[in-house]
């Protein structure tokens, strides 16, 4: 019974060894390195499993950069993918760039990824450079007429430049920029259309792709349409706001003419006053005249006849004031 036991307790420790070891080590994976020349022993996978890294996530890249001539290390590997980088898109971008002649080590490509770009995207854009087409950039010539264009530009990625290089957004603007330069210093919007290759030839002059993940390949403008006379609509807002402000002039001074209007209206009232009381001293001083003995009785009826003689004339220059309604008759005695 002792020795019974023994082989049960042994046959489960190897049945229990066995199933570790298939586990920890995936024998398909193992057996594919070793085919492909790729050093890779136990040891290694045990590692990665205690790591939490997927083996298959880390050799099979490593077997085809080794496949391709690309010596890498399953260190490197790992490290990167515990960076959280994506692995199988670095080897693919390395196996790429040596394929086209490009110089680009592992460690430069795991910073660009794990800067956020893809870098073997940045690869084949670097083998087949990209056009980018810009929406439509609103310009104005000195004439006053504004220019829609659109423009197409051929990028190639600066592998150099990819860490810490400006986006293609960046681009755009830089290059819309250069547009609006080139049409607004043109005197005339015809000759914009007459040659819109200058606009390309300003642009590239500027040096746009300085700082950014790109070089600038071509610019070419692949549209220009006539928008509105933005000249004309600025002098029809300029004389709108002169009428305005004409206007307002105007009516200061209409109030201000109601105004002494008004002021000289009073002014002749208060001189009407003054007349009446002056005239009202006039009795008091033909009084004062006959106390004084100054003023004779027959003076007094003198003056009260040419007064009445005044009055006469006056009703006699005065027109009739005829009733409402009566109108004289036309010649011949008939209306």
């Amino acid at each position: 019974m002792g020795g019974m036991t023994l082989w049960i307790v042994l046959g489960a420790l190897a049945l229990l060894f066995l199933w570790l070891f298939f586990y920890f080590v995936p024998v398909g994976l193992w057996v594919s390195a070793l085919a492909a020349g790729v050093p890779v022993g136990p040891m290694t996978f045990i590692g990665m499993r205690l790591r939490k890294v997927n083996p298959h996530r880390v050799i099979m890249p490593m077997i085809a950069a080794w496949k391709a001539g690309i010596k890498l290390t399953t260190s490197d590997l790992e490290a990167h993918y515990l960076a959280g980088g994506n692995v199988e898109r670095v080897v693919r971008a390395l196996i790429s760039a040596d394929k086209a002649g490009i110089a680009l080590g592992f460690q430069r490509a795991a910073a660009i990824d794990l800067a956020g770009r893809d870098v073997y995207d940045a690869v084949a854009m670097s083998v087949n450079p990209r056009v980018i087409e810009t929406p439509k950039v609103a310009a104005v010539a000195k004439d006053g007429i504004e220019l829609l264009a659109i423009a197409k530009i051929t990028v190639r990625a600066n592998i150099e430049r990819l860490v810490g290089g400006a986006t293609e957004a960046t681009v755009i603007a830089r290059v819309g920029e250069g547009i609006v330069s080139a049409i607004g210093s043109a005197n005339s919007h015809k000759e914009v259309l007459e040659n819109p290759d200058s606009i390309s030839k300003l642009v590239l002059s500027k040096g746009l792709d300085a700082g950014t993940a790109f070089e600038l390949l071509s610019i070419d403008i692949a549209d220009v349409d006539v928008g509105r006379n933005i000249g004309a609509e600025l002098q029809t807002a300029q004389a709108e706001a002169d009428l305005k402000v004409a206007r307002a002039k105007a009516e200061e001074r209409r109030a201000m003419a109601i105004a002494r209007e008004q002021e000289m209206l009073a002014l002749v009232q208060e001189r009407r006053a003054a007349v009446v009381e002056a005239e009202a001293e006039i009795p008091r001083a033909i009084a004062e005249a006959f106390r004084k003995g100054q003023l004779g009785i027959m003076d007094y009826y003198r003056l009260r006849n040419i007064q009445a003689d005044t009055a006469m004339r006056e009703g006699i220059a005065k027109p009739e004031e005829r009733p409402r309604g009566h109108e004289e008759p036309p010649a011949g005695g008939k209306r």
